[in-house]
């Protein structure tokens, strides 16, 4: 019987397609009034798998608008009780269930400074939702999975729907409208190379940059929390600055190398890290030299991450079940987390 993850991550392809079919004057009234009156400063706020989809989000909006976006540590308000200034403050939360103590109070203070408080989240009628000003409902459905697959994919379409609306530019949307069927190739990709590779694995680097390196941060989220391995997230870039000395031979090693401009980067380290001896699992798009876990082409490359975390969570998913674990249950954590 396929386990409660495995199904929801494979009805991401329809949760984005629910989220695609509503929303789009939303999306395109608040991208006019960013132009019209664009913010002074923009932070994230956001925790686990959803920090990961803000970290996306944001890296789009510099990329692309070339505007600033700081992930702000909650506990500066929460803890430290700091005023923040938040006179032409963009803030924009991320979460599955809209209930963690610190997102809700750090964006009620916001929207009480009279900030642009803007919620992506799966519950629109959460705490979270009531203390926004504006709110975009992911249209995710209920996600019993303690691990988060589809309202994950649904954030990160989120935030390039945001990035789209307010650069108006009709290429990106139009692209995001066809991701759906994109994202139903990439749940069936042939993954089972990563599932025997790392079958006996217990600690793993997982490499993306760019677009790519938000997607790093949740498979190696997902690693530790449904297989029991430490995984560490990096930049392909920060791989040479001290982790490198550690890769012994047989290391594991999963690189995310989607298109983009930071892909011929990450190529070359997969080769330099291959003639260390480390064991390197290449993800990349069919016909890359070296690359054994295929990647889905999106529309737009700037959505290519998308789909690949889209092949990731069955994978992950096996590697778990394979390890003897439950993938549903995993130990010590709850679906929702409150933290203060």
């Amino acid at each position: 019987m396929a386990s409660r993850m495995l199904e929801e991550a494979r009805q991401a392809p329809a949760a984005v397609a629910r989220q695609l079919a509503a929303g789009g004057d939303a999306y395109a009234a608040f991208g006019e009034r960013l132009r019209s009156v664009p913010p002074t400063s923009i932070l994230t706020l956001a925790r686990g798998s959803s920090d990961h989809a803000a970290h996306f989000a944001a890296y789009l909006l510099m990329a692309r608008l070339g505007r600033l976006v700081t992930s702000l540590p909650m506990s500066v308000v929460t803890l430290y009780q700091a005023k923040i200034a938040t006179q032409g403050l963009l803030a924009l939360a991320f979460s599955q269930s809209g209930r963690s103590t610190d997102l809700v109070e750090t964006t009620r203070a916001f929207t009480a400074g009279d900030a642009t408080t803007v919620a992506f989240v799966n519950d629109a009628a959460s705490p979270l939702a009531h203390a926004s000003r504006l709110v975009f409902a992911l249209e995710a459905g209920e996600e019993r999975s303690v691990a988060a697959t589809k309202s994950f994919i649904a954030q990160l379409v989120a935030g390039a729907r945001l990035a789209a609306a307010w650069q108006e530019d009709a290429a990106l949307a139009s692209a995001l409208e066809a991701l759906p069927p994109v994202l139903e190739a990439a749940a069936r990709a042939d993954w089972t190379e990563g599932v025997d590779a790392l079958a006996n694995a217990d600690r793993l680097f997982v490499l993306g940059r760019g677009t790519g390196l938000a997607i790093a941060m949740e498979a190696a989220l997902k690693l530790k929390e449904t297989c029991g391995i430490q995984a560490e997230a990096l930049s392909g870039a920060e791989m040479r600055h001290g982790p490198i000395a550690i890769v012994t031979e047989g290391y594991p090693v999963l690189v995310f190398a989607p298109r983009g401009p930071a892909q011929a980067g990450l190529l070359e380290t997969a080769r330099d890290l291959r003639s260390r001896g480390a064991r390197v699992l290449l993800a990349a798009p069919a016909g890359t030299e070296g690359a054994e876990l295929p990647l889905a082409l999106a529309p737009d490359p700037d959505l290519d991450p998308i789909a690949a975390i889209q092949s990731f969570y069955p994978m992950a998913e096996a590697l778990s079940r394979k390890r003897g674990l439950d993938p549903d249950r995993p130990p010590h954590l709850a679906k929702v987390t409150l933290t203060h």
